[in-house]
């Protein structure tokens, strides 16, 4: 009985070096099965989290990127129209006028290659240059985030209008450059509510992936303080096992000697 006895107290006092020193108190499957399991579930949603958190920091750069783009393509057009305006002016010559008509075409060609402009690879602008992002990790349909597409060569809905005139006084109205503007406002403001939402979804992701390492912790971490106290009683119970071990031991040789 004490042999037995002094066996279970050295098992749990290696029980509880284990824990300590892993600062896991699932070293074992058999420890805890039905824990493992859960803890190994939530882990890897939370490690999901951090992916998709991941992914919308990059859709939010590309937007920033986009944003960019179409504030340098609207101070382009302002330009434009002030030239397009400078142009109607009775007191310039034919000369200053040609000058006038250089810079939109240069103007024009900057605005051209801000619509082939690219993130990583992607295309930021086109019809077909719409996106979708995840917002949670089981990737519902319900949480997609849908980024628009922005086509900047539209003649209707871009600035395609400005950059298919062959010269300044081809636009024969500043309406067609306000228009272009306009466009492009509203590709900004579409662009800026796009950001505000992902943020969002990003701040949703992040106290999500908190919650879930939590309850990962308390599943599968030591508590230091607890597993401590049984460390000091399983010290005692093995010292005091082996003691009374060595007691047993003694009382069958004092036996022996009762029989000499």
């Amino acid at each position: 009985m004490a042999s037995n006895n002094l066996a279970t107290s050295s098992s749990m006092l290696q029980k509880s070096l284990n824990r300590l020193s892993s600062g896991s108190k699932i070293v074992n499957p058999s420890d805890d099965a039905g824990g493992l399991a859960v803890s190994m579930k939530l882990s890897a949603t939370a490690k999901r989290q951090g992916a998709v958190n991941n992914n919308i920091g990059n859709a939010v750069s590309l937007l920033q990127t986009q944003d960019g783009a179409l504030k340098v393509a609207g101070n382009i057009l302002a330009r434009i129209s002030e030239l397009r305006t400078l142009n109607d002016d009775v007191t310039k010559s034919t000369g200053d006028k040609a000058n006038y008509n250089t810079e939109f075409v240069a103007l024009q060609s900057q605005l051209t290659a801000i619509t082939s402009e690219k993130f990583n690879g992607v295309a930021l602008f086109g019809s077909s240059s719409g996106q979708t992002v995840n917002g949670t990790e089981d990737a519902s349909t319900s949480s997609q985030i849908a980024l628009a597409a922005r086509d900047l060569t539209n003649t209707g809905t871009g600035v395609g209008a400005v950059t298919a005139a062959t010269s300044l006084t081809g636009i024969t109205s500043i309406s067609t450059i306000t228009t272009a503007l306009e466009n492009v406002a509203n590709m900004r403001a579409t662009n800026g509510a796009e950001q505000s939402r992902l943020s969002f979804a990003s701040e949703l992701l992040t106290v999500n992936k908190a919650n879930l390492e939590a309850a990962t912790s308390r599943i599968t971490d030591v508590d230091v303080a607890e597993e401590s106290t049984q460390l000091a009683r399983w010290n005692t119970m093995v010292s005091a096992g082996t003691s009374m071990l060595s007691q047993a031991n003694q009382s069958a040789q004092t036996a022996l000697k009762l029989l000499q």
